[in-house]
């Protein structure tokens, strides 16, 4: 059965080593491992195919996100079950991972429009936290710029784990299912 796994981010080298982008690294990382190469222009995505998965990096702002998302769907039959979304959340501590199978996008834009995209809400996700420590979060106007800031030289390391061990939460997930990914990552 085939799977898509799509990291979520915004086009451009200025957002490269940003917050929000860590989706995107999260599927460079997996097309490192497997040897692939985002080669493809496909439904307004950067796309590397590997044997029975695609990863794709959607080439909108992250809130158009869900246009990329519809596209794959329906181009390639993908039943939303087997569509995982990788993205930046706010709401959880540096270097923590979360992953579900379905539920609201808790005020992430990107989410929010590829849930509206394919009308449902049953569609997994990993959620990688990028929040500072509780005293030091930005809210209102400043946690826009927050997420397109890139992060701190002491975050770096500990940014660079979590993206590894998202991939190898990813991995768990297409070969043992939800289940085993978030009995193993969540926490």
């Amino acid at each position: 059965m085939a799977r898509l796994i799509l990291g979520l981010g915004n086009p451009g080298v200025q957002y490269r080593d940003t917050r929000h982008n860590v989706g995107f690294r999260v599927v460079e990382e997996l097309a490192r491992r497997w040897h692939l190469a985002f080669d493809q222009l496909e439904c307004n995505a950067m796309t590397a195919h590997g044997d029975d998965v695609l990863l794709a990096k959607p080439q909108t702002y992250m809130n158009r996100s869900g246009h990329a998302a519809h596209c794959f769907v329906e181009r390639y039959e993908f039943d939303a079950a087997n569509l995982l979304v990788v993205y930046d959340e706010v709401n959880l501590p540096l270097g923590k991972l979360r992953l579900r199978r379905a539920g609201s996008p808790a005020g992430h834009r990107g989410l929010e429009s590829i849930l509206e995209s394919l009308r449902t809400a049953e569609v997994p996700r990993l959620r990688l936290g990028v929040a500072p420590p509780e005293d030091l979060r930005p809210t209102g106007e400043g946690l826009a710029d927050f997420v397109l800031s890139p992060f701190a030289e002491g975050e770096r390391e500990e940014t660079e784990a979590m993206i590894r061990r998202a991939a190898d939460a990813a991995e768990v997930w297409l070969r043992e299912g939800a289940e085993a990914a978030m009995t193993r990552f969540n926490g």
